[in-house]
């Protein structure tokens, strides 16, 4: 090699987390730092790097989606389950008479501080509505 071609030293500053991960790595790999840290400035600066960066932008970006398709379909069952809830029970609940309407009042308080904590229960232990239902049930009904 004619002494511009030889490799040169260079002195950088890294974090300990980094400096202790990158002599991780070249333990892991049994490598030198030094050609692991050349290694990863080629990378860095190759022009394929902006391939790679927007490859990984577009795997987040499908990762959001897939998050938000789901989303989507679980607030779709919240809605349906309590449109089907809401007439089920208007087409079956007859108006009460005045004396009696005043007693299911009182009674009614009672009776969603009960409906409230069992919902807390169920959030935080499951399982969940949309665990039960299958995704697939569309699928199936077609």
């Amino acid at each position: 090699m004619t002494a511009s071609m030889k490799k040169r030293k260079v002195s950088v500053y890294l974090d300990p987390d980094v400096m202790r991960s990158l002599a991780d790595y070249a333990v892991r790999r049994e490598q030198s730092q030094s050609m692991i840290a050349e290694a990863a400035i080629a990378s860095f600066l190759s022009p394929d790097d902006a391939e790679r960066r927007e490859a990984l932008i577009v795997k987040r970006l499908d990762q959001l989606d897939r998050r938000m398709t789901r989303m989507e379909r679980d607030v779709g069952i919240a809605v349906e389950s309590l449109a089907v809830f809401i007439r089920f029970w208007l087409s079956t609940t007859p108006a009460l008479p005045e004396p009696a309407a005043q007693a299911a009042r009182a009674e009614a308080g009672k009776r969603y501080e009960r409906f409230v904590a069992a919902l807390g229960r169920r959030l935080a232990h499951g399982p969940k509505l949309r665990q039960e239902i299958s995704e697939d049930v569309g699928e199936s009904q077609a």
